[in-house]
């Protein structure tokens, strides 16, 4: 817990010194969150700090924040239960799969450039 403790601030740290994107510009809040799911799921390390920093940079280079926000609405989406036929058009729908696709292709190539 400790160890958490002392890696927000330095998250903090990192995502407010982070250099400005031009057309990719993400909300803080979102990096932030971001960051820290991926730094929880690696250990709340350094290193995972470094990476998980890394990645959301990747992902912002290649994708646009509406595209982005948009896959990971589908995938929320896609978590609710029932729903039925109204939540087919987050499941088979050529759009839904290809925001999808976007998103999965843009973090294959974060984890290739800062985890590997």
């Amino acid at each position: 817990m400790r160890n958490i403790l002392l890696a927000l601030p330095l998250a903090a740290a990192v995502v407010c010194a982070s250099p400005a994107r031009s057309a990719n510009d993400y909300p803080t809040e979102v990096i932030a969150d971001y960051v820290l799911a991926c730094m929880a799921a690696n250990n709340n390390t350094a290193e995972a700090l470094r990476q998980c920093s890394c990645s959301i940079d990747v992902l912002a280079s290649l994708l646009s924040y509406e595209d982005y926000s948009m896959a990971e609405t589908v995938l929320r989406m896609r978590q609710v239960a029932g729903g039925g036929e109204k939540m087919a058009l987050f499941r088979e729908t050529p759009f839904a799969k290809g925001t999808i696709d976007r998103l999965r292709r843009a973090q294959v190539e974060a984890e290739v450039r800062c985890f590997l």
